[in-house]
């Protein structure tokens, strides 16, 4: 029994270096692009405009528990 769990165990391992090997053997990543400062801020300005606007809603809705 022992020796049984011992080769299942090895055959995981080998299987997950194989499916590991043939994840490094695909396209290669595309690059990142990067974004500048302002493009970071503008980003931040939008989402935390959605999120007030959402607290808002919140809070003129006195059904929802908080």
């Amino acid at each position: 029994m022992r020796n049984r769990v011992r080769v299942m165990g090895a055959g995981v391992v080998v299987a997950g270096m194989l499916l590991g090997c043939g994840g490094c053997a695909s396209e290669a990543p595309k690059s990142t692009s990067t974004m500048t400062p302002e493009q970071a801020r503008g980003h931040a300005d939008k989402a935390f405009e959605r999120l007030k606007v959402e607290e808002q809603g919140r809070s003129s809705d006195p059904a929802m528990p908080r």
